[in-house]
């Protein structure tokens, strides 16, 4: 099984370095601009179905019954094929918006692993992880996460709605605040899951560094209290809820 996975994560580490590393941006422009027309997103998919089959290619040559070559290029081929359709389904699309961005990287994975599939010729790896993703630890943890972002941000704004009034330009970036405290949650329910309570502290601690220029420099005590209780809100309510999920799953 490690050398079947090795094959998967070796696809997607070839896709990263084709979409990430040898796929310069005017390529990018140029698919934008040009379309179905664009040398560049032909280049572009080709790398990826040459990348594809020296993965595939090495495998074949590492497995002891080896499938046919023929596979290998058709495997190969289905890749380079299936990228540029994508991409240039996405060419169609706001470059700007990233639910497209996702949207594209999810249907190339999905290649892959259709590919991976294929190539084992058995969904079992695939009902393995079907089934072991629907255990209480798994969905508490899911479940905790889920809460920790937009919920805990409606939550927390309209604790302290009664104060946002009295706050005269805070002079901070649009819903920034907001985006702060979902990565700070996740980070500090992270660290209670993994039993790292003492690294919230330091957490806190480099928040509190960054938030003091600011806060002197306006010289404004009441959003010093403001941001206070948001921080200690976001924090504690964090920290709890991974305390229960933990004791919940007997950690």
């Amino acid at each position: 099984m490690n050398v079947d996975l090795s094959l998967l994560l070796g696809l997607v580490l070839v896709h990263l370095i084709g979409d990430f590393v040898l796929q310069p941006r005017h390529w990018v422009e140029a698919r934008f601009v040009d379309k179905v027309h664009s040398p560049q997103l032909y280049l572009h998919a080709s790398i990826h179905g040459v990348l594809a089959f020296l993965v595939l290619g090495a495998a074949a040559l590492t497995h002891p019954s080896p499938p046919s070559w023929m596979l290998v290029l058709l495997a190969a081929a289905a890749v380079a094929v299936s990228h540029a359709l994508i991409d240039l389904g996405k060419s169609y699309l706001s470059p700007a918006r990233l639910r497209w961005f996702m949207l594209d990287q999810m249907l190339h994975l999905l290649v892959l692993l259709g590919i991976w599939l294929a190539w084992l010729g058995t969904w079992q790896p695939l009902i393995e992880f079907w089934e072991r993703s629907f255990t209480p630890s798994v969905l508490g943890i899911l479940v905790a996460y889920l809460i920790v972002s937009r919920p805990l941000s409606i939550v927390i704004a309209l604790i302290i709605q009664r104060w946002s009034a009295q706050i005269d330009n805070p002079g901070t970036l649009i819903a920034a605040g907001a985006r702060i405290g979902m990565a700070e949650r996740v980070l500090v329910l992270t660290l209670v899951l993994f039993d790292q309570l003492t690294a919230i502290g330091f957490l806190l601690a480099a928040k509190s560094v960054l938030r003091f220029g600011e806060l002197r420099g306006a010289q404004d005590r009441k959003l010093t209290e403001y941001v206070l209780m948001g921080t200690l809100l976001s924090v504690s309510t964090a920290m709890v809820l991974g305390l229960i999920l933990r004791l919940l799953l007997g950690y």
